[in-house]
């Protein structure tokens, strides 16, 4: 074994220190071999000894610990189920596979740190003012009973508060067809506004107009008039000819 020339302080603890001679035997974290780790882990523990070096009790825990797995390797295996069993080195590699994650992101986290450290937040004011609160219990159930309110302004109105409004059937535009069709059999010129006279809903008001421009679009009445004059005529196409009379 090559002379050992670091000093225990350089490691942060145990699992450092078995990461750094797992590196340097060029050995799998998954097949360490004990026997090898563990003489050059007690060389290390002896020499900081000898330089009057403090051990610190877990880099202690740590040596009983590969002494223990050193001892259940060499225990003999009799039947299937020890050669099954798992390998008491299992739990120490999981341990060394997690302290290396947390090693490799050392540096990143080291890095963030340095940069908060230049990020500077203003510190919360102190008022200068104390705020004092003079309400009553009745100021708390006034509140409550107002918001109860509001609240309830908030809820859908009931089917009664559309009464009148909606509910009723919509006028087909075909009965409004044949209802001013029928007034044209009685005179050939309407007025435009006169078709409304009669109509009780807005939707035979609707309709009623809906049916003018389907007469109009199929060429059955004719519109007459002008964009200044607002009194439009109906004209029947058999009382075309009246319009100049």
């Amino acid at each position: 074994m090559e002379n050992i020339t670091f000093h225990l302080d350089s490691f942060d603890g145990p699992l450092d220190l078995l990461l750094h001679l797992i590196a340097k035997n060029k050995v799998s974290i998954y097949d360490i071999p004990i026997s090898e780790i563990l003489k050059q882990y007690l060389d290390v523990l002896n020499e900081a000894r000898s330089m009057n070096l403090e051990i610190a009790s877990e880099f202690i825990a740590m040596a009983s610990e590969l002494v223990l797995i050193k001892s259940k390797m060499l225990l003999p295996r009799h039947d299937k189920e020890d050669e099954q069993a798992e390998d008491p080195r299992a739990k120490l590699a999981l341990m060394l596979l997690e302290y290396q994650k947390i090693k490799l992101a050392t540096p990143f986290l080291a890095k963030q740190v340095k940069f908060g450290e230049n990020m500077y937040i203003k510190p919360p004011e102190q008022l200068s003012y104390k705020v004092e609160y003079k309400h009553c219990t009745n100021d708390l159930i006034r509140a409550a009973k107002h918001l109860l309110r509001r609240t309830e302004r908030k809820i859908p109105p009931s089917i009664r508060a559309f009464s009148g409004i909606v509910g009723k059937e919509n006028v087909p535009v075909s009965t409004m067809i044949d209802r001013i069709l029928q007034l044209f059999s009685v005179k050939n010129h309407l007025s435009f506004n006169e078709l409304f006279d009669n109509t009780q809903s807005r939707s035979e008001v609707v309709a009623t107009f809906l049916a003018v421009l389907e007469l109009s679009k199929t060429h059955r009445i004719l519109l007459d008039g002008t964009q200044d004059n607002s009194y439009i005529t109906l004209v029947s196409p058999n009382g075309e000819e009246d319009l100049d009379s």
